[in-house]
């Protein structure tokens, strides 16, 4: 198994800038959603951002579920996802690793 160097220099560069980015903003996350999700162009992006959390979210199941690790171990990174979408599945990648296909 091995551990990702690209996944977690993106993992702490991407969470260095959000909290960067939380702490410093003006409108809470839910705000900021909404205000995106406001106009056609932007609803676009988010839509289709966590059509891509979501696909991410299913990989990291059937993922857990190959290496024989139960649904429940992958909560914490769905929760992740659906917050903040590519800080799960890159902090999945540094935990567990890249799994070769069987």
């Amino acid at each position: 198994m091995r551990r990702p160097t690209l996944a977690l220099v993106a993992l702490l560069a991407f969470s260095a800038y959000t909290l960067f980015t939380l702490a410093t903003a003006e409108q809470s996350l839910l705000q900021f959603g909404l205000q995106l999700m406001s106009r056609p162009d932007t609803a676009q992006v988010v839509i289709d951002l966590y059509l891509m959390a979501l696909l991410a979210g299913i990989w990291m199941l059937r993922d857990a579920k190959a290496r024989g690790r139960s649904m429940t171990s992958v909560l914490p990174y769905l929760a992740l996802t659906a917050l903040f979408v590519s800080i799960g599945p890159l902090l999945y990648l540094v935990v567990n690793g890249a799994h070769k296909d069987r």
